[in-house]
């Protein structure tokens, strides 16, 4: 099955507005009042009716600055279910062989690759930011891995901006790996919001076959998490847990319940609907290295609980019909 999803086109081209700038910073506040008045009013949480297993695994920069085999040997001692590796300067995260040898020797199957598309990795393998992605698809690739998770562009990055939905979609059909774009968020730019990545921070809207959809970003814009999930349907690929208080720019990256998002809701409404991807933990545990394996047991149980994992082993109700006398 192809991995582009089906489309009617037509030959005309798309009129698209051009988008702004700028904001002004009300508009995230009022976005997050706008979520918290809605859930408040009467929402109610989704009783559990999982109809999938939705595996959950840990993103390697859950552990930075720790190394990415930390990674593999706390995923597999706290019990989840797989690894997403963050491509970045580490050799290790980008060798094959070693992601190989990690997966085989903790026993953690490789569920994502994230191309180093962070501001803060424009430097690794150079400036052009098509080859960050074509060779992350490319060891995934080599790795059997079928999804990779990437950035959308900086709006600076204008040449690369300019055809990156067809770009994502025509390497997917090359390479037949999913690309999954994430959501980010505005930055702080005086007194206004600067919209800096092109075609926009929020990918719900482009016509990307496969979407990554995360919290604390969701969280830092004032977009709703609900809302991008229901209009995702099946071109969801990833979840990326974590959660985020909405009253900062900064990305925050909080353990899930610590923070103002709607993550049980998020958990239970895919499973209720038997999503067949992916919720990856991406949370920050630098600030307090020592409490990190607890904290990352805590997120697994929250994850697992609220996708109803144990519902699978609650001991079926007694036959009272069956019993004999």
């Amino acid at each position: 099955m192809s991995l582009r999803r089906d489309r009617h086109r037509t030959s005309a081209p798309k009129t698209v507005a051009r988008k702004p700038y700028t904001r002004p910073p009300s508009a995230q506040r009022s976005a997050r009042e706008a979520l918290a008045k809605r859930l408040s009013a009467g929402d109610p949480r989704s009783e559990q009716s999982p109809q999938r297993r939705i595996p959950v695994g840990l993103s390697t920069s859950s552990v930075f600055p720790a190394g990415v085999e930390e990674a593999f040997r706390l995923a597999r001692k706290i019990g989840y279910d797989g690894v997403e590796v963050m491509v970045s300067y580490p050799k290790d995260s980008q060798d094959p062989e070693l992601l190989r040898e990690y997966s085989e020797r903790y026993e953690q199957p490789i569920l994502s690759l994230h191309a180093p598309t962070l501001f803060l990795l424009q430097g690794l393998w150079g400036t052009d930011a098509w080859v960050k992605i074509e060779r992350t698809v490319e060891i995934a690739k080599e790795l059997g891995v079928d999804t990779v998770v990437a950035h959308p562009p900086f709006r600076w990055q204008a040449r690369y901006a300019r055809n990156f939905v067809e770009g994502v979609a025509a390497l997917e059909a090359k390479h037949g790996v999913a690309i999954a774009v994430e959501n980010m968020y505005p930055w702080r730019l005086g007194v206004r919001d600067l919209l800096n990545y092109a075609p926009d921070h929020d990918p719900t809207d482009e016509d990307y076959a496969h979407v990554t959809v995360d919290l604390s970003h969701a969280a830092t814009a004032g977009d709703d998490a609900l809302e991008m999930i229901d209009r995702l349907g099946d071109r969801l690929r990833h979840l990326h847990l974590a959660d985020g208080s909405g009253n900062t720019t900064k990305d925050e990256h909080l353990p899930p319940g610590e923070g103002n998002q709607p993550c049980a809701e998020v958990l239970r409404r895919l499973a209720n609907r038997g999503w067949q991807g992916s919720v990856l933990l991406e949370v920050s545990t630098r600030g307090d290295v020592e409490k990190r394996e607890q904290t990352l047991r805590q997120c697994l149980a929250f994850a697992r609980h609220h996708l109803g994992h144990h519902l699978d082993d609650e001991p079926d109700p007694p036959d009272v019909g069956s019993a004999t006398r």
